[in-house]
This record gives structure tokens, C-alpha cells and sequence, in this order.
């Protein structure tokens, strides 16, 4: 199995994402190539010992910034680590890709370079949330803020692939995201989105209303692009916030302290559950080829679980599931 990594990519490249890469090396069984300005990578690697032999270099000499246009980032630095790690894909040198840098450009990258699966119309992409019963995949959280109806129920088959053939769940339960839990809620895009799903083999159980996406009852819910992204960063702020405010709190005078003290197994065992890097990255579902986003954060952590999905993507063949369900929906 050989998994690209886009070395540049991330707030914190190109070192957490050398550590990252050097720990999935001792760890798993891939053979992992890294793309970015070769003198950069090899200084970065040189300052670790003992790396391993299963991760090869192969330069680019642009970089794509987070804060850039992505359409106009990627038709302009032809030779940025983000489009040789497409290439790299496409010629079929390696059989899964992975950046935390810009998504808006890894999308635009992949959706160019490799074109999406047979029956395919728009790539979305799924996040895993933590919630009180287990996990929720949310589709899309930002790849497509304008939808159309039959774009969402194909992010509804995609996920549901997904989710038998990687989170291992034997009837997963999809959900519409929506104001309200009656049929008659929402936009008309909403209500259309509602009867096409009902129409489908899917496991649909109807709406869902925000608050409930934490208690994961459902597997899968559904929403566009917009809505999805700005789910993504409140849950995210909400997050630091409570973190930030139970310190500041503990804190403040002794006896609070000693009580945070012994309660330092439990606020570890709850910042694990929350923590975003056990599952790595979101997969760019629906183009053709195997495309992981990492959180522009992405620690060395996140980094090497992102590539352990990558790894499980493809052998999973989760692809030709996805085109098999796609088609079986068309006829």
C-alpha cells in the first residue's frame, strides 16, 4: 500500500507532518511518499533518528497557502505539492492522498486531477463526530455550499457505503439535518430533499434537529456544504470554549485546584473522546480516487491516524462499493 502525504500541508508543516509520517512508518505496513521542496523535508526528516525506509521524497517546488483562492492557486502553481500529490495519484503511483493544507484547494486538485466516480455528480466531504451513543458521519461540511437535491442523496449513499465497509455498521441510519423533526419543516429544497430520501432503500429515519447530532443516535445526517462548515466550526468553538472556561475556573483558588487534581482521569478520558485527531481526517467522498482532508490543526497524532484511513480506504475498495450503490440507485 503506498499513501501520498502533502508535506506543506497544515498550520504546522512540515514538521508535525514529518513526525506524523515517520510514526505511521513504524506503525503500519504502507510505503509513504512525501511531496514537497525536497531540501525542506530532507532538514525536517534529518532532525529526527532512525527513520524508516518505507517513506520516500519527491520534491515540488511550490506551496499552496491556506489562506489562497483554491481554483486560482491550483491552475496557477502547476507544480505545488498539492497537484504533484494528485499526479502522483492519477498515474496511479500511489493509492491514496492525504493533505491538511487549504481544502478549498485539495478539493478543487482532486476534483480537476482525478474526476469523480462513474454516476457521480459532486464530491462531498464527511466528518466523524463523537457524541454520547458513539459516532455521527456528517456529509457535507463544506465541499458544496449550493446543492442540488440529488446531490445530498447521493452524499447519503456515499456515506452509506462508507460506513459498512469502514465503520463497520451493518444498516446505518441517515438523517436530513433541519430545523425541525416534521416533514413539512425547512426550505422547499429541504421538503424535496426529505421525499427523495424517503423514496430511497436507505435507512432514513427523517429529520434532525441540531442539538440531538451529539447524542449520536444516528449514523449518518445529512445537509449542503454551508450549513455543514458552519456546524463544523461552532462545534469547534464550543469545544475551546469549554475547555477554556473549566480551566479558568479550576483555577481560581486552591481547593478548586485539588478537586481539578483528582479529577485529572476523567478531564483525560473526556478530551480523548473529543479529540478530533483519533480519526485522522474526512474523506473527500465521490471523486475517483482516495482523497483524506486533515484539519488545517492537525497534529503529528491526526496525522498518522489520517494515514492508517487512508490505508483502510483503499483496502476496503470502498470506491467500488460507492459506484456499485450509485448505479444500483440510477436504474
Amino acid at each position: 500500500m503506498r499513501i501520498g502525504v502533502d508535506g506543506m500541508g497544515g498550520d504546522h508543516a512540515p514538521s508535525v507532518v514529518v513526525k506524523g509520517v515517520i510514526d505511521a512508518a513504524r506503525e503500519y505496513d504502507f510505503y509513504i511518499v512525501v511531496v514537497g521542496p525536497e531540501d525542506v523535508l530532507r532538514k525536517e526528516f534529518a532532525r529526527h533518528r532512525n527513520v524508516p525506509k518505507n517513506i520516500e521524497i519527491v520534491h515540488a517546488s511550490e506551496v499552496i497557502g491556506m489562506d489562497e483562492l483554491p481554483v486560482m492557486s491550483v491552475r496557477k502553481k502547476k507544480d505545488s505539492s498539492l497537484n504533484v500529490l494528485v499526479n502522483l495519484a492519477k498515474e496511479g503511483k500511489v493509492d491514496a492522498i492525504f493533505s491538511a493544507g487549504n481544502t478549498g484547494a485539495m478539493v478543487c486538485a482532486a476534483t480537476l486531477g482525478l474526476r469523480l466516480l462513474e454516476g457521480v455528480e459532486r464530491p462531498g466531504i464527511a466528518i466523524i463526530f463523537r457524541g454520547l451513543e458513539g459516532t455521527t458521519m456528517i456529509i457535507d461540511v463544506g465541499a458544496n455550499i449550493a446543492p442540488r437535491p440529488n446531490h445530498l442523496l447521493q452524499y447519503a449513499i456515499m456515506c452509506d457505503a462508507y460506513s459498512r465497509y469502514i465503520l463497520r455498521k451493518k444498516n446505518p441510519s441517515v438523517a436530513l439535518l433541519n430545523i425541525g423533526e416534521e416533514e413539512t419543516k425547512g426550505t422547499e429544497f429541504i421538503k424535496e430533499m426529505h421525499q427523495l430520501l424517503s423514496a430511497s432503500s436507505l435507512n432514513f429515519v427523517g429529520n434532525i434537529e441540531g442539538r440531538y447530532l451529539f447524542d449520536a443516535k444516528i449514523d449518518i445526517v445529512i445537509c449542503d456544504g454551508f450549513i455543514g462548515n458552519a456546524v463544523l466550526k461552532v462545534s469547534e468553538g464550543i469545544a475551546e470554549t469549554f475547555s477554556t472556561l473549566l480551566k479558568r475556573e479550576i483555577n481560581k483558588n486552591i481547593l478548586r485546584r485539588v478537586a481539578g487534581f483528582f479529577c485529572l482521569p476523567v478531564f483525560k478520558a473526556l478530551k480523548k473522546d473529543l479529540d478530533y485527531s483519533e480519526y485522522g481526517g474526512a474523506p473527500l467522498l465521490g471523486v475517483d480516487g482516495i482523497c483524506i482532508i486533515g484539519h488545517g490543526r492537525s497534529n503529528a497524532k491526526a496525522i498518522k491516524n489520517a494515514i492508517r484511513v487512508s490505508g483502510e480506504f483503499a483496502k476496503n475498495q470502498v470506491n467500488q462499493h460507492i459506484v456499485e450503490a450509485i448505479s444500483g440507485f440510477s436504474k
